[in-house]
């Protein structure tokens, strides 16, 4: 089973990239996107379901704003839309997949870059969905949570991260919370368990030559139960072309969809 995740920053924009030509070599078995900035109305039949997927949407009500989306091969026995915070689910932020005993989750946290209005969101977010975590924990399924976590967790996790720590996406509290959605509640970050190399990024800014000089963050995540975590085979970053200022994380898993 092959699960893709990647913030597109504008499934339209992506799309002209060559996003879905590229998704058409994959093979993959789910694909989730974040931040897709566009209503169902607006996109074409490929961006709705690429050949051979089937396609899901949770977008914001606000236009041309965050939102998720699901190609799954597979169709869902059942969809999740929002995860009970009317703050978060109006703007399009979880998307539940359930297949057999698995669920694929494409998720998006806000980011607390624009100010402290949107930060103060970015902690409500949190508070709300630690909860939700304890609960899917123990629910006997097992999940991946795919997605745009807005958080760095260590130090290995961001080029700059001495000049960062004051910064959204490496704030302590920021951090804290996702160590304690690993050790507390059990959640596995999967592409550490076969990767523990720094400078392995999946967000670089567009100042600069961040991306030319390879000064990232990884912030995109697949965070699994144990359970499937441990069937993890293979990791890869792709960064050999550019559909968005992410990169799209692929993990492979021994396991049938």
């Amino acid at each position: 089973m092959r699960v893709i995740t990647l913030n597109v920053n504008g499934i339209r924009s992506a799309a002209k990239k060559g996003l879905f030509e590229w998704l058409a070599r994959q093979s993959a078995d789910v694909v989730c996107l974040q931040e897709v900035k566009a209503q169902q109305a607006d996109l074409t039949d490929q961006m709705l379901a690429p050949k051979g997927f089937h396609g899901f949407f949770n977008c914001a009500e606000k236009k041309g704003y965050a939102g998720v989306a699901l190609y799954s091969r597979r169709e869902p026995d059942r969809l999740r839309v929002g995860f009970g915070s009317k703050e978060h689910d109006d703007e399009g932020r979880y998307l539940q997949a359930d297949f057999g005993k698995l669920s694929v989750i494409s998720l998006y946290l806000p980011s607390g870059s624009a100010g402290p209005h949107r930060q103060e969101s970015k902690f409500r977010f949190m508070e709300y969905f630690f909860p939700v975590l304890k609960i899917l924990r123990h629910d006997g399924r097992e999940y991946i949570l795919c997605g745009d976590w807005n958080i760095a967790h260590k130090e290995i996790d961001l080029k700059n991260w001495k000049s960062n720590q004051k910064n959204s996406g490496f704030l302590p509290e920021e951090r804290a919370w996702l160590t304690q959605v690993f050790d507390e509640l059990g959640w596995v970050d999967v592409f550490r368990t076969l990767n523990d190399k720094p400078d392995q990024y999946t967000w670089w800014s567009n100042r600069g030559q961040a991306y030319a000089k390879n000064v990232g963050w990884r912030i995109d995540y697949q965070i699994a139960t144990p359970g499937i975590a441990k069937k993890v085979e293979k990791e890869h970053i792709y960064k050999i072309k550019r559909f968005s200022d992410h990169a799209p994380l692929i993990i492979d898993y021994d396991y049938k969809l």
